[in-house]
Order: C-alpha cells, then structure tokens, then sequence
C-alpha cells in the first residue's frame, strides 16, 4: 500500500480484521486489482477531506503530545505536530506509543533513530531535549518527511538515506529502532550505544539480543517494546 498509495491511506479496525483505504481514481483502483487480486469500490463522499482529517486525532504520550498541525495540544505537554499527509508514522500506532514512551524514561543525551519513517520518535527526543539527534531510513521520501516534520516543529535533526543494516552507524547515547523483529535484532549488534529502546514487534516476540540487557517492557494492544542496556560484561 506504501509503494501504491505514497501520499497516504487509512486503516480502519474491524471486528474481524483490518481494512486498508485508499482515495484515488480508477487508475488506483485497477493497480489495486493487479496487486491484491481484489477490492472494492466506493463513491468519495464531499467531504472526504474533513472526515480524513477526523481520522486523524493527537495522542498523549506521558508528557509529550503527538498530534497533526491542526489539533490544538493540551497545555503544559511537549507538542509535537505531525502532518500525516505522507504513509509514514504519525504516532498514534501502538509500537510508536511504546517506543515515545520508553524514550521518556531515559536522560537525554546523543540520539540515533533507526528506521526514521516521519521522524516522530528523532523529533520527540529532540523536543525532549536529547543532542545531537540523528536519524536513518532506507527510503529517500522518508529523509524529506523527517527534514520537513524537524523543521515544523524547530528542532535540528541530521538525516541520511541508507540501508541501516549495510552502512556504519555512529555511536549514540540513546539509539531507538521501531523496526522489524529481524531487523531490530540485527540492528543490535551493530550499534554502539549506552541504551537500546526496540519497538515494532509483538509482545508474543522476544528479541534475542546478546550483549544487551532487558530492563524495560510495556504492552499496548498486543504490540511490545522495550529498554536493552549493555551487558556489564560486554
């Protein structure tokens, strides 16, 4: 759906599973077709735009606030404003909750975020007060949404496109991936970091992570992340 729909679609939890939602033509719909052997088609009612903006709505993250530029934060939270227009995270996903969550329990200090997406989790550090903040992703549209959601919220966040498990990553205080369980396992033997914060698995999965320490879990809708500390024999 990334790769057909890159401005963006919906997902929307059914009693028996999730449908996925996609605004476009009869072009989008027959590349639909090709690739899923199947969909169906529905009318655009008038309002679609307002209605796409009430699908979006802020969440409260312990003290941080992860909300679109429309939404008015709460006072006396950490406002974070994410346009949602692009497929990547906006915050409101469990694993990224989790991931904000965890990453609010440590001291600040240098920040590398793996698998960047929109840049929430670099922005959020960055608005937490963690520097430098650094941020990787695989995908060139990933790198422009991190730059232009950093610049939004006036943080400074340094940003490459390169493949996080092919290139060398630079030491950080904290490095957080809200990636795949693979990925996130293969991520861990190749940071250096005093603290490692893995998201984007389930909480049935146990990341095998030698050399690292578990000291922090939390579970949200079936989705886990957790805080890995070196090893003191590492």
């Amino acid at each position: 759906m990334i790769e057909l729909f890159p401005e963006g679609f919906e997902e929307v939890e059914l009693h028996d599973g999730l449908e996925l939602v996609a605004y476009t033509d009869a072009g989008g719909e027959e590349r639909l077709w090709q690739v899923f052997g199947g969909a169906r088609g529905e009318p655009v009612e008038p309002d679609w735009e307002e209605r796409w903006r009430r699908f979006h709505r802020g969440v409260r993250i312990g003290p941080v606030w992860v909300g679109p530029p429309w939404e008015q934060a709460p006072r006396g939270l950490v406002a974070v404003a994410i346009d949602p227009g692009a497929a990547f995270g906006t915050g409101a996903h469990p694993t990224t909750r989790l991931a904000i969550e965890l990453l609010t329990t440590l001291p600040p200090g240098s920040l590398l975020d793996v698998g960047c997406g929109s840049g929430v989790v670099a922005v959020v550090g960055a608005r937490l007060g963690f520097a430098p903040v650094a941020a990787v992703d695989v995908e060139a549209q990933a790198m422009a949404e991190t730059e232009r959601n950093a610049a939004a919220n006036g943080v400074r966040v340094d940003v490459w496109c390169a493949d996080a498990l092919a290139v060398d990553l630079p030491a950080a205080d904290v490095v957080v991936a809200n990636i795949t369980l693979a990925a996130v396992e293969e991520v861990a033997r190749r940071v250096t970091a005093g603290h490692l914060v893995t998201s984007g698995y389930l909480a049935s999965d146990d990341p095998s992570l030698p050399g690292w320490e578990r000291v922090d879990r939390r579970e949200l809708d079936g989705w886990a992340a957790d805080v890995h500390r070196r090893s003191v024999d590492r």
